[in-house]
């Protein structure tokens, strides 16, 4: 029997070995390249100072007394600074659409203190609710992973005040300090 001869390939060899191999080249130059100038970045999530540089993005909530004449004197009053836990956090941009009534404090290696003001009575707030003192300031404790919120409870206006874990209790301390010296105290509402 005759062997039968060979299809004829529709590129010639070279050419095929040039297709096969630049992308493998294309490959092995991309990782040499992140390998020279870093891995790291702004969205690296292995960097855990990944997006903590730029102005800090907030989800809006409910907060119907954010412009009210309260909030505009609390938020004017706050520090532009807050010491955790032995460090200096500055004052934060908001990104763009800022929520009124929230400020914000980090910087690249920190988590930020979120403070928002003229919030909803927070649903946590019960009569058998355990609150804390602070400087003459009642709050609500509602935790949370890897941060809580403190609720300021006994003012004209709910101030809630979320803390990374790790950051100490002196940014809780300079904004009760804030609140008291800033806004009337008044009764709890525990009402449901």
């Amino acid at each position: 029997m005759a062997q039968e001869p060979e299809p004829a390939s529709l590129l010639p060899r070279p050419l095929l070995a040039v297709a096969l191999g630049l992308p493998a080249l294309l490959a092995a130059g991309v990782a040499a390249v992140g390998l020279f100038f870093g891995a790291g970045g702004k969205d690296d999530p292995a960097d855990p100072s990944a997006g903590r540089s730029g102005p800090v993005a907030l989800v809006p909530v409910p907060a119907p007394r954010a412009e009210s004449a309260e909030c505009g004197a609390l938020l004017s009053a706050l520090p532009m600074q807050l010491v955790s836990n032995g460090v200096t956090l500055p004052r934060r941009e908001l990104a763009s659409p800022a929520p009124a009534g929230a400020v914000a404090w980090g910087d690249a290696t920190h988590e930020p203190v979120v403070l928002r003001c003229g919030l909803e009575r927070p649903g946590e707030l019960s009569p058998t609710s355990e609150l804390r003192d602070v400087s003459d300031v009642t709050w609500l404790v509602v935790g949370g992973t890897g941060a809580a919120t403190w609720f300021v409870v006994d003012r004209p206006v709910y101030v809630a005040l979320t803390v990374p874990s790790d950051a100490g209790t002196g940014p809780l301390q300079d904004i009760s300090t804030t609140v008291r010296d800033t806004l009337a105290e008044g009764p709890v509402d525990t009402r449901g």
